[in-house]
């Protein structure tokens, strides 16, 4: 199924997976390549390290918590004209120099 958008994740810096929205929701896959790595932890507690994606009808709560709430969503929404309901495309503007170790890419890097 092609995706609508797609997301790099990081943890420190290092790809960890990819973020997908398409016709059903969302998916969540990690990279094999950092699966097999030592230093590999889990994104968060509630998507533990494991091959088979994660899938869900709507944005997965840890990414969703990620964008900014209040006053800071509606710059955010402003200065990109981004609907405040457009969960996927604020986390895409908003998250790529989040606070704490996991940032969201547009592109790989």
């Amino acid at each position: 199924m092609a995706a609508f958008r797609e997301a790099y994740i990081y943890v420190r810096d290092a790809f960890a997976g990819i973020l997908k929205e398409n016709d059903d929701g969302y998916l969540f896959q990690y990279d094999p390549s950092y699966l097999s790595s030592e230093n590999a932890v889990a994104v968060s507690l509630t998507l533990p390290l494991t091959d088979p994606p994660y899938t869900s009808k709507t944005l997965f709560p840890f990414f969703d918590g990620l964008i900014p709430e209040g006053w800071l969503l509606d710059v955010v929404s402003h200065n990109w004209k981004i609907d405040p309901s457009d969960r996927f495309g604020l986390l895409l503007v908003s998250c790529k120099d989040s606070i704490g170790c996991v940032t969201v890419q547009e592109d790989k890097l």
